[in-house]
This record gives C-alpha cells, structure tokens and sequence, in this order.
C-alpha cells in the first residue's frame, strides 16, 4: 500500500509524536488531531487539527483526503470511567464510521495488552481470552469488538496490543522510577521481583505501525502483540535505571499483598498515580507471543527492555527542568505523586 497521506489521531501525545516524527522522515503527509496542541519544532510540517475525537465534525474534516488512518489518541486508566468510556469507545466509534463513509484504505487500532487482564498461562497469545481490568481495559475490549465490526463491513484494520512502551517523551507512571533514580533512592518491587516483565520500544512499535501500513492487506489485518524479543524481570528493569542513574542504589522487595491492599487503599483515597493494572500485574509474569508479528509481518523488536528504559531515563534527564511544577494525565506529563513523594524517602 503506498501512502500519502496519513491522519493520526493523538499526534501530540507520547506515541503520537514518535509516530509523526518517523512518518515525517519517510516523506509521509501527516495530519494529527489531537484535543492537545501540536506544540513541537515539527509544527510547520505538520497539519495539525485540533480537535477532539469525539466531535463527528472534527472527525468527518479531519479524515477527509486521507489514506490511512493510526488511532493512538485514548483515555487513559487515569480519567474518569466515564471520559474513558465516551473517548476509548464512543470515539473510535466515529472515527471507524467516517472512515468506512470516506473510503479510507486502511485504520490502524492501538489497543493495548490490557485487554488480557491478569491471565496465566504465559507467554499470552492473540486469540487467548480477553479479560480487562478496570474501565480502561474493558473500553479497549470494547474497541476492538468495533474494529471487528468494521473489518467485516470492508476496512483494513490492523489491532496493535503493544507492551507498556518507553522512550523518548514518555513519562506519566514512569516518571516515578526515573525521578527516584535521579535523586539517588532505591526503588520497590512488589514480591520477589524475579517475574518476568515484558516492556517495548516506542521506536519499535512505531516501525511494527509502518509494516502495517505498508505491507499487503492480507498480512495484516488482523490483532498482533508487540513486544520486546529481549526482556528480564522487573527487579532487572528497575535496577537498569538505577545503575544508569549511578548513586550505587538497589531495588528493594516489598510483600506483595499487603503492598497492593496498601496500593488499593491509597487509589481510593487518590493519594496515588498508580492505577489497579499496574499494581495488581507488578508481581506477575507479563509476557506475550511476538510469534505471529514475527511469521506473518517479519519483524523482530531491536531494543530489549533495559535498552528501552535507559535510552527513556536519559531522556528524562536530558529534559527533567522543563516539567517542574507540571503534572496531568497524560503520558507526556508527571503524574501527582501523592504520598508516594513522601515515600520514595524510605528508600
């Protein structure tokens, strides 16, 4: 498929613009729509919209001309149920529509690996049973039952269920780890830390995106997982930011449940960033299949977890002056760190 024009929609967030950056360099049109400002140096190659997905006529303008849409604008576990549900859901409902209505080639879903929930066995594949945790699990699963629904009226719509993703621009959950890294603690670990923890590249999910793109219909129009080739344990994770960060720190093991039932408490209460699937899948093995991604599109992930994380931290570091004061929902922020501000001094 040759494309010219691309919308993607999200195109200021974290992924949105790794993606433009990448679609740019391969002389791709991109249009972002996005309810955030497109406030990079990309600016003036950039035809950017801003609007929300949840506007029909936002939507229909946007989508107009164009070839090829990647959907990475969402909700995320951080919002009300409500937004979640009207944005994650209602969203790419209109979204799908218009582009069935305008003949759009080919739409592209970033959903994610929580619509799996907290399943066993591991590694987890594509047609595994689908059980999300929370309203933004469950609006994800959602989605892609309207993403099937559209596929069989017609449109391409490859289903990305990428890993937690790190790199440049990332922030939101993993501010935390860096900003503790950075001021020389250690960092907990909820149980033994031993568990397998698969995370990915933004870079490569970005590159699994263009396969998608490019590459014959009948090769992806589909659900793939994405994640990292090379992984450790999140005791191996964490301790990689620590030791680039170089204060000679360690990651420290916390008792799982009462870990989590504190965690539980302090959600509650919303004296913490951390959401029910980051917390309750911290002590589990989180692995999935890159079998069909690797058969059917021939793509391999580079960058291993510690790449991906260390390659973010430096990142952070590089940029860390220009978020004081600041903190939202969004992945492009720091999340309020609550009580755990006061916390990381135990460490």
């Amino acid at each position: 498929m040759a494309t010219t024009r691309c919308l993607v929609t999200g195109g200021s967030g974290f992924l949105g613009i790794n993606l433009v950056r990448m679609l740019l360099e391969r002389r791709v049109l991109v249009r972002s729509l996005d309810i955030a400002s497109f406030d990079y140096p990309e600016r003036g190659r950039v035809d950017a919209i801003l609007g929300d997905i949840r506007d029909p006529g936002a939507v229909d303008s946007s989508m107009r001309g164009v070839d090829c849409v990647v959907h990475c604008a969402a909700a995320l576990p951080l919002a009300s149920a409500e937004e979640i549900a009207s944005t994650d859901v209602g969203g790419t409902k209109l979204l799908l529509d218009a582009a069935l209505r305008l003949g759009v080639g080919r739409f592209i879903f970033i959903s994610s690996t929580a619509v799996y929930g907290i399943p066993q066995p591991h590694p987890i594949r594509e047609n595994d049973a689908l059980h999300g945790v929370g309203p933004y699990g469950q609006a994800k699963i959602e989605a892609e039952k309207l993403c099937a629904q559209a596929r069989a009226r017609g449109l391409c719509v490859p289903v990305l269920r990428p890993k937690s993703f790190v790199g440049p621009e990332r922030l939101g959950a993993f501010e935390l780890l860096y900003d503790w890294a950075f001021e020389g603690h250690g960092f907990p670990v909820l149980g033994s830390g031993e568990n397998a923890y698969q995370l990915l590249d933004v870079e490569d999910l970005c590159e699994m995106i263009w396969r998608c793109m490019t590459l014959d219909r009948g090769l992806v129009d589909e659900a793939f997982n994405v994640g990292a080739l090379e992984f450790g344990s999140m005791r191996d994770n964490f301790q990689s930011v620590l030791d680039r960060a170089g204060h000679g720190k360690r990651v420290v093991a916390l008792p799982a449940r009462p870990a989590v039932a504190l965690l539980r408490v302090l959600e509650a209460l919303r004296l913490s960033p951390l959401y029910r699937w980051i917390y309750e899948t911290a002590d589990h093995e989180s692995v999935v299949s890159i079998e069909r991604m690797q058969s059917r599109l021939g793509f391999t992930p580079r960058h291993s977890n510690r790449d991906a994380l260390r390659r973010n931290y430096d990142w952070y570091v590089a940029h860390r002056a220009e978020f004081r004061g600041r903190s939202g929902v969004t992945h492009r922020v720091p999340w309020k760190h609550g009580v755990l501000s006061v916390a990381k001094w135990l460490f």
